[in-house]
């Protein structure tokens, strides 16, 4: 069997280096806040073209206190509205309700499962204040198109980057005009280093990347209590703080990421090129975003009967996902709305496998196997 993501075999090349950080932070004896968390946050800072990170303790958390320092800052109120992706994974619209905010979704493209900018501004209210970009699958939202209306509009723009680790940015297929990996940070970006995603931990993780020091200052209190010093609490803050653990094992993998990402790059240019049926639709790769593949996902009229067929021939997919938001039975009142484009994703997208560890025979079989559908 072809698996979807092979974990072991991703991390098989740093158990080596794992066992020795795992020695190393427990004869330091300082296990949270401590210098591999500060390590890894100047690290990806870096990386980011930012000049601050926050580790926190997930992808969710990172999102919920970006609105909830812009909520201390006073550049957001409860009940004000946050435009976002109708298709975009649960995460998204937890983060914005969570901070007791109003998620206002908007349409996709169905070429880039992306938001449709030319939607963005008939959902525009007088209580609208942030937009809120998910960078799904791995490729950049229509950003120019988003500051634009953003900034016509007052609106602050944060960004969902869970699924996009590195775009913006590659070894192999250069784009001139990009300059910035992942997009201009003009307010702050949530990452996620879930195992499966392109920079995993072994474990929970998370990050916040922002130039605002204003926002740093008040995120680095938050994820700690509301604390920046022991026991004086400024503001009420939540518990969520990357672990000394999992940053030394992303401390590890970050050196690789872009070499992992031109592997996904390649996976996917092949897909695109050699897959050739008309029951399977591929999606647009539009080089300008440059697409790191945290997913390569297809859609096909009768998905259950491509994955059973799949699954006969070895072949391991999984499906990302099949319950848009607003038919969750977490969110009655929304359970009678109509999103045409978001259903027809939903019931429509499979994810082919795709890693950095999967090699050339078994991209020329799933080729192959797709191909005889």
């Amino acid at each position: 069997m072809i698996s979807f993501l092979d974990l072991k075999k991703i991390n098989e090349p740093y158990e080596a280096a794992f066992q020795e950080k795992l020695k190393s932070v427990l004869h330091n004896g300082w296990y949270i806040l401590g210098k591999e968390t500060e390590t890894f946050e100047k690290a990806f800072a870096k990386y980011c073209n930012a000049e601050y990170c926050i580790g926190v303790g997930n992808g969710l958390d990172a999102l919920t206190l970006i609105f909830k320092a812009y909520i201390q800052l006073g550049k957001l109120r409860k009940g004000d509205e946050v435009i976002v992706p109708a298709n975009t994974y649960i995460a998204s619209i937890l983060a914005i309700l969570q901070a007791d905010l109003v998620p206002v979704l908007v349409e996709p493209k169905l070429e880039t499962y992306t938001l449709n900018p030319d939607l963005i501004s008939e959902k525009i209210t007088s209580k609208t204040k942030a937009i809120l970009a998910v960078h799904l699958y791995g490729q950049l939202a229509e950003m120019d198109q988003i500051n634009a209306i953003a900034r016509e509009n007052n609106l602050l723009i944060i960004e969902d980057a869970a699924q996009s680790h590195g775009a913006g940015k590659s070894l192999k297929f250069k784009v001139e005009s990009q300059k910035t990996r992942n997009n201009n940070l003009q307010s702050a970006v949530a990452y996620s280093f879930y195992p499966g995603k392109n920079l995993g931990a072994l474990g929970d993780g998370g990050a916040i990347t922002t130039n605002d020091p204003k926002l740093a200052k008040v995120l680095f209190s938050l994820r700690n209590y509301g604390s920046e010093k022991k026991y004086y609490n400024e503001f009420i803050g939540v518990n969520s703080r990357l672990d000394e653990l999992q940053a030394a094992f992303l401390n590890l993998k970050l050196p690789n990421l872009d070499l992992d990402n031109d592997k996904r790059r390649v996976i996917a240019k092949r897909y695109l090129a050699e897959i050739k049926n008309d029951k399977i639709i591929l999606p647009v790769w539009d080089l300008s975003k440059n697409h790191v593949f945290h997913l390569f996902v297809v859609r096909t009229r009768n998905r259950e009967d491509l994955q059973e067929y799949l699954v006969r021939n070895n072949i391991q997919t999984v499906i990302h996902y099949p319950i848009p938001p607003h038919q969750q039975h977490a969110f009655p009142n929304w359970n009678q709305l109509s999103f045409p484009i978001t259903e027809k994703i939903h019931d429509e997208v499979l994810s082919l496998p795709m890693s950095p560890v999967l090699t050339d025979s078994e991209v020329d079989f799933i080729v192959e196997i797709l191909n005889k559908y």
